[in-house]
């Protein structure tokens, strides 16, 4: 975990312009915080202003939503023209992958805790999407 936390630092470092002072990394609720030398209060953002994660948004009964397990890029297929993982009226197993979150040019596999039909893909192909976010909406079979 630290090696890879190491990693991300390193990235971002490397990406950011201007002099940092303090860089701050957090991997239990995920915590980023960046802050450079001679920056004015009034354009630093409070870290306590901005949410760690997407608000919770109540599931209806009997739907389950597969949600990003990380920050990155989500994909529905495993290569460009391929057919999709899953499609709306599948059936998925616990454990049957349903997407792919890109992330420091990682692919990681997004699988199904439970199994269910597929009634809603709610992240569109080849766009951002944050952890916790929900991805595909499974009604419970």
């Amino acid at each position: 975990m630290l090696a890879g936390l190491r990693r991300h630092a390193r990235h971002l470092v490397a990406e950011l312009a201007g002099p940092l002072r303090r860089v701050r990394l957090r991997s239990g609720d995920t915590v980023l915080e960046v802050e450079w030398h001679g920056a004015a209060p009034a354009e630093v953002e409070p870290v306590a202003a901005r949410p760690a994660r997407p608000p919770a948004v109540a599931e209806p009964p009997g739907r389950y939503a597969v949600r990003s397990p990380i920050v990155g890029t989500f994909y529905r297929a495993p290569e460009p023209g391929a057919a999709p993982f899953v499609a709306v009226g599948e059936l998925v197993r616990p454990g049957q992958v349903i997407g792919i979150v890109e992330a420091m040019k990682l692919m990681n596999e997004v699988t199904a805790d439970r199994g269910g039909r597929v009634a809603e893909v709610l992240a569109a192909d080849g766009q951002p999407v944050e952890y916790d976010q929900p991805l595909v909406a499974l009604d419970m079979a």
